[in-house]
């Protein structure tokens, strides 16, 4: 959840999964001098566990964990939990990254954790859940819900429903197809949602848009072969189709 301080200053709740003691209270400690309140969990299982019922702006999740590993975590939380998530891995394995964000994690990065870097993450990520959540953004302008065909994007709820059936996405789902209703019936370069979304810029290997493209597809029920909805236009990037 969100807490206050007395003075009304927003302090961003956040869950850090990790069983390294001294790198937790590390963590901890830097994230707390920069208006975090942050909570320890060490074990998979329980932090799992605990995200079905608790609501963190921000779970920071280790790949390797006692009791269940982070990629199993993320795979078990997602269907309860929607906010960001940001991955902590000791492995510079592209495959390892790749997975994390195809079983919905918003962001990683590895270890051994440098504390600004960290922080700049933390800020990006949740700097994109905000623009879309926040109905006064400029991304929204000034409307909080996008309708493209059957589909419809309310931002102020974070909630996609297709036909009148409510479809769970994660927020970087949700962000990238706010991105890309916003240009409905128009492509939308990967280098421009690559740095929208995740704010890198394409380096022309980078495949995790695509990975959330086809989560998209499997959600909406769009034949991955000759999909209807989200196209891919090669060469150019993407663009979101009015299907009723």
């Amino acid at each position: 959840m969100t807490v206050f301080k007395s003075s009304d200053q927003l302090i961003r709740t956040v869950l850090l999964v990790e069983d390294d003691r001294e790198l937790a209270s590390l963590v901890r400690e830097f994230l707390g001098k920069h208006g975090f309140a942050v909570d320890i969990e060490s074990n998979g299982a329980a932090a799992a566990r605990r995200l079905k019922v608790e609501t963190p702006d921000l779970v920071i999740l280790d790949v390797m964990l006692p009791g269940m590993t982070g990629m199993d975590v993320c795979r078990s939380v997602r269907p309860h939990y929607t906010g960001p998530i940001l991955m902590l891995t000791a492995l510079d394995d592209d495959m390892d990254h790749m997975l994390g964000l195809e079983l919905g994690a918003d962001d990683y990065i590895i270890k051994p954790v440098v504390p600004r870097l960290l922080l700049a993450r933390i800020n990006a990520v949740l700097r994109r859940f905000q623009n879309v959540a926040d109905p006064a953004s400029e991304r929204e302008a000034g409307s909080p819900v996008l309708e493209v065909g059957s589909l419809v994007i309310n931002a102020s709820r974070r909630q996609v429903s297709l036909s009148d059936r409510n479809i769970t996405v994660t927020a970087a789902e949700f962000d990238l197809l706010w991105l890309l209703a916003e240009s409905a019936g128009e492509v939308v370069s990967r280098d421009d949602v690559l740095q929208r979304v995740r704010g890198l810029e394409y380096d022309g290997l980078d495949r995790s848009i695509d990975r959330r493209i086809s989560r998209l597809r499997k959600k909406f029920g769009d034949d991955s072969s000759d999909p209807k909805r989200i196209k891919t236009v090669r060469g150019r990037g993407y663009v979101l189709c009015e299907v009723d």
